[in-house]
């Protein structure tokens, strides 16, 4: 790459949706900078011909900044991102999800950032939930209430795995992600998380308290449909199974760290996810108790048995339901008050939810 390369590549991974695609775009575009390109690769969706229309009318409006790529076949989530990691020529790739928004000033302030920290491979963001109106926050996560740098290797890593499971503000070192590309976690839905192990071995991470991305949270997951992901999930809702396959998956990506770099983390990683396992049962709650004790027996089977706090969720989650047991943690939240370490403060609207 030469030395007159863009900052940031803003990666989108196009997949229906086509009606977000404008609000999305309009969200960059908006930015007090400049120094980026955009790459979208759309995946064979039965959208294409309108995701295309919209790109154009853009791209006549922004010469040289869009670049559009149609994949000849429908590569599914996790080969799509690295598809858009090799298209990127950008320093840093900066996904976003092909329905979020960009927060205004981003680009400048991550920009800043990197100017300030030496060898960072990743910038952990904090994001936020919506439903229909952006300007209506449903859920915030912040992890971490002051900008902290963490060294590369086990502390990094430990950090930031399980954190990087949202794909909106995801921002990598491009040539690392792109050194570190393997076919070998497709389907696991968790590519990006490959990539924050891989790149962080080597490479420092920053965390940021300031909420980067708007996610929406109304819309239905389209998973399913390319071949490395049929059988394994159902377009429209997350099965039981579904959820076993991502957390199975996330698994194996940090357990071959070990076999691939030398580095082993598995046993942290584990644990963060036990302290903080309510994510991946939430959705399941109302399934009948039968299926939920599968569910969480099946969970005990990857590992999980040897935390209590896992239990914890899986009892208390199934007893309180959903409502109340959010309700619980906003009390809870509200008595610890301010971590000077973790994010749960009285204005963080969602810690215990976040992925």
């Amino acid at each position: 790459m030469s030395n007159s390369r863009r900052k940031f590549s803003i990666c989108i991974p196009a997949y229906n949706r086509a009606k977000y695609l404008g609000p999305l775009l309009d969200s960059i575009f908006a930015q007090d900078f400049s120094d980026f390109d955009i790459v979208i690769c759309e995946d064979q969706s039965r959208e294409r011909a309108k995701i295309a229309s919209i790109v154009k009318s853009y791209a006549d409006h922004f010469p040289g900044v869009l670049h559009y790529y149609e994949n000849k076949t429908n590569l599914g989530y996790d080969a799509n991102i690295r598809n858009l990691v090799e298209r990127s020529t950008g320093e840093y790739c900066f996904f976003m999800g092909n329905d979020d928004l960009m927060c205004s000033g981003v680009l400048a302030h991550v920009a800043n950032i990197l100017g300030r920290h030496k060898d960072v491979g990743l910038v952990l963001k904090s994001y936020a939930w919506f439903n229909d109106v952006p300007e209506i926050i449903n859920q915030e996560v912040r992890y971490f209430n002051e900008e902290q740098v963490f060294r590369a290797g086990k502390e990094a890593i430990t950090i930031c795995f399980r954190r990087s499971g949202v794909i909106s503000g995801y921002i990598v070192h491009r040539d690392a992600a792109y050194l570190s590309a393997t076919s070998e976690f497709d389907g696991t839905l968790y590519y990006q998380m490959h990539l924050t192990a891989s790149v962080l071995s080597e490479k420092n991470a920053v965390v940021t308290p300031k909420v980067l991305v708007l996610c929406r949270s109304t819309e239905a997951p389209e998973f399913g449909n390319s071949d490395n992901e049929k059988g394994k999930y159902i377009p429209g809702r997350y099965t039981p199974q579904a959820r076993l396959n991502m957390v199975g998956g996330a698994l194996s990506i940090i357990r071959d760290l070990k076999r691939r770099i030398g580095i082993d983390v598995a046993a942290d990683v584990m644990r963060d996810y036990a302290n903080y396992f309510y994510p991946y049962i939430k959705d399941q709650l109302t399934l009948p108790l039968g299926e939920y004790l599968k569910l969480c027996r099946s969970y005990g089977q990857l590992g999980f048995y040897k935390y209590p706090m896992f239990y914890l969720y899986c009892v208390a989650g199934y007893i309180l339901g959903e409502t109340t047991f959010d309700s619980v943690t906003k009390l809870v939240r509200g008595y610890l008050g301010r971590s000077p370490r973790f994010g749960v403060t009285s204005n963080q609207k969602c810690f215990w939810n976040a992925d």
